[in-house]
């Protein structure tokens, strides 16, 4: 005489396992997300990070070329 609490059992167990695996998922989506956020948000700081030094450096050697032709013995 089973009342059917086996299956009862069974299909909890089940649910609970499709559950967990659901939320496991979601959390690897949100976290591929944010990873995949924070490398759109970091490529053009570093673009525009790298075209600043280059700025900073020509203008350096712009500084650079002055100096050296006012300092330049004149003929």
């Amino acid at each position: 005489m089973s009342n059917g609490t086996g299956n009862d059992v069974t299909g909890a167990v089940t649910n609970l396992l499709e559950t967990l695996g659901k939320v496991a998922q979601q959390q690897l989506d949100v976290l591929t997300l944010g990873i995949k956020s924070a490398a759109s948000l970091i490529e053009p700081l570093g673009k525009t990070a790298i075209d600043l030094v280059g700025n900073l450096v020509n203008a350096l050697n712009q500084v650079l070329q002055s100096v050296s032709a006012a300092l330049a013995p004149k003929k």
